[in-house]
């Protein structure tokens, strides 16, 4: 059983960089991507936070981008050849969500990333810098993947589930 997130990651992160581009040349691109990555890096990990999960996910399969593509108002898959979208049925709707809430929202990113303390999947330092403190040239880059009112569609759709997580005693009333 495969254990390894690193299919759902990219994808999902992929899916976020087309959903949400980046403003600018290669470097842009580059920066917006590791935004990305490593906001859907530790949305995976919180969601799926021991190998088993991860096994579980990988045999099952996350999903694909159905729901995402629909609420973006991205063109349907089926208007292009099955290669050039296989990749689609790796991206995670839930893991998706909570990297939009992260990128959108630092206090959050701050407490998912210490979240991760002592997580199956740290097996060294991770370093989230690009997520937890962008630099102006990361804003700049990722300006449509960061800003809150154009995210707000996806990372509404399971914040609840996000902070829960986070905090499983608070009450989602409060």
């Amino acid at each position: 059983m495969l254990t390894d997130l690193s299919p759902l990651i990219a994808a999902t992160a992929r899916w976020l960089t087309v959903a949400y581009p980046p403003s600018g040349g290669a470097l842009a691109s580059a920066l917006c991507e590791a935004q990305a990555r490593q906001a859907v890096t530790v949305a995976a990990w919180l969601r799926y936070p021991t190998e088993i999960d991860a096994g579980l996910v990988t045999m099952a399969g996350p999903g694909g981008t159905g729901r995402l593509d629909w609420i973006t108002g991205a063109e349907a898959a089926g208007d292009h050849a099955a290669e050039e979208w296989a990749w689609r049925t790796w991206v995670d709707e839930v893991v998706a969500s909570w990297a939009a809430a992260l990128l959108t929202d630092a206090e959050l990113a701050g407490l998912a990333v210490a979240g991760l303390a002592g997580s199956e999947h740290i097996a060294g330092p991770a370093e989230f810098r690009r997520l937890l403190a962008p630099d102006d040239a990361d804003r700049d880059a990722a300006a449509l993947l960061r800003h809150p009112d154009l995210l707000a569609p996806v990372a509404g759709l399971h914040r609840d589930q996000l902070l829960t997580r986070l905090d499983p005693g608070r009450s989602l009333a409060a």
